[in-house]
């Protein structure tokens, strides 16, 4: 298997990302948005941390009346952040795109934020509204820049210090975005975008590897190795903050129902599990959405017998392709493909005061030609 195009969550198909973040002033934090195609996207989320901040996530559940929902934002500020959704709302309702009311639309854009107050200096210093005007502003015009010198937008193959995970952390290292997808033997796309804000480490229990980097594809992670025992021994986490939290979305091409992007969001709290220890616990807010464009056909289910396969090679059955999609292969993908953009976003991430990067703490971890 091989990444997409630009490994990214833009590799599938329909989807526009962007960034808008804010640094100096009292500000370090700002806001990601995830575009659905034209008609919307299917939708699924599973809420592992026992602290999050979320909005319209009850509308995911497959009991429930919506089928579509036209973004997703990722967001700073706690849960003053969750009014950044307000602002994209406000874009989609401009723009007519919603869910179809007597006397308009209502755009359907689910939440999930971070904890990085008073990152910047500033307790109060948040995403509002604006941030997430901006942010969809950058999906749609990818590359735009911002208004001020201390405001700016990012294209949405951007990773590291960049929208939501500008004021992030991750256990004393600088956090920030990664993305990551593959494209599976099928042709099917499965994509991932983290916002990493972890108290838990993203190293592997034993020495300085990232441990994400271990689920890479082939040559993705080869520029690594592992970090040399003095530097290992001797990081020390100045601040780990015990409030914290990981988000993302998860995405793919195929047709998925709300019940099936749902397992999906849960397969990927795998690959973040994988990826950051402890992951989930009571101060963490760790949310995963997982979405599908429905570019692609279903996937093919379960095919078994208990105790014995009964699939045979691939083709084999009438009217089946050469490579059928399978629901099983995409859950898998979604769990390597969050692990991958976990490390990403670290590796990415940019140093600052109080959380260095990566790689200015494990500098012997870059294989030199």
């Amino acid at each position: 298997m091989t990444p997409g195009p630009t490994n990214s969550l833009l590799d599938v198909a329909g989807l526009r990302v962007g960034h808008h973040h804010r640094t100096g002033g009292g500000y370090r934090t700002g806001t990601t948005v995830v575009l659905a195609p034209e008609g919307g996207m299917a939708a699924g989320v599973d809420v592992r941390g026992a602290a999050p901040g979320t909005r319209e996530t009850e509308l995911l559940d497959p009991r429930n009346l919506v089928e579509r929902v036209h973004a997703i934002v990722l967001t700073g500020g706690s849960a003053f952040g969750l009014s950044a959704a307000c602002g994209v709302m406000s874009r989609l309702a401009d723009a007519g795109t919603g869910f179809p009311v007597e006397g308009g639309v209502v755009p359907i854009v689910p939440a999930a934020v971070i904890f990085d107050l008073g990152r910047g200096g500033s307790f109060r210093a948040t995403p509002d509204a604006a941030f997430g005007a901006a942010a969809y502003d950058a999906a749609v015009r990818a590359g735009t820049t911002g208004d001020g010198s201390s405001a700016s937008t990012a294209p949405g193959h951007a990773s590291g210090s960049v929208g939501a995970g500008a004021g992030a952390m991750a256990g004393g290292l600088a956090g920030g975005v990664g993305t990551a997808s593959v494209v599976l033997p099928s042709g099917a796309t499965v994509a991932a975008l983290a916002v990493v804000n972890a108290a838990g480490s993203v190293l592997d229990p034993v020495g300085g590897r990232l441990a994400g980097a271990r689920y890479g594809l082939p040559g993705e992670f080869d520029h690594l190795r592992e970090p040399s025992e003095e530097e290992t021994a001797a990081w020390r986490p100045g601040e780990v903050t015990s409030l914290n939290t990981t988000i993302g979305v998860v995405a793919t091409d195929l047709t998925l129902t709300k019940a099936q992007c749902g397992k999906l969001a849960a397969v990927a709290h795998d690959g973040l599990a994988r990826a950051i220890r402890p992951a989930h616990t009571m101060v963490d807010g760790d949310t995963v959405f997982g979405v599908a464009t429905c570019v692609l056909p279903e996937p093919r289910g379960e095919r078994r017998e208990y105790g014995q396969r009964t699939d045979g090679p691939a083709g084999t059955e009438p009217g089946e392709s050469p490579n059928p999609h399978d629901l099983h292969d995409l859950l898998a993908a979604g769990a390597d493909v969050f692990s991958r953009a976990v490390a990403h976003a670290v590796l990415g991430a940019t140093g600052r005061e109080g959380a260095p990067a990566y790689l200015d703490v494990f500098p012997s971890a870059t294989r030199t030609p």
